[in-house]
């Protein structure tokens, strides 16, 4: 996976704290951003809707990759 720019890396991250954070629920039954933000707080919202938007983002972050290999295949054939 090429990071290309710093909203790649921000999704990338987010992400990947959102995995972490359901492998914790599904494990331990701890949340750790409830843990750190508060059980239904104004600032865990926002996290889990900025991982929700990570996630879109990144399904659009595949798409364009592979459109991007592709293309490049075809030029170099």
């Amino acid at each position: 996976m090429a990071v290309r720019n710093p909203v790649d890396l921000i999704a990338l991250i987010l992400v990947i704290v959102g995995g972490l954070n359901w492998g914790l629920v599904g494990l331990f039954d701890f949340n750790l951003v409830d843990a750190i933000f508060g059980v239904g707080s104004t600032l865990s919202r926002i996290v889990y809707i900025l991982v929700g938007l990570a996630a879109l983002y990144m399904i659009y972050f595949t798409i364009r990759a592979e459109t991007y290999q592709t293309h490049e295949a075809a030029v170099h054939h």
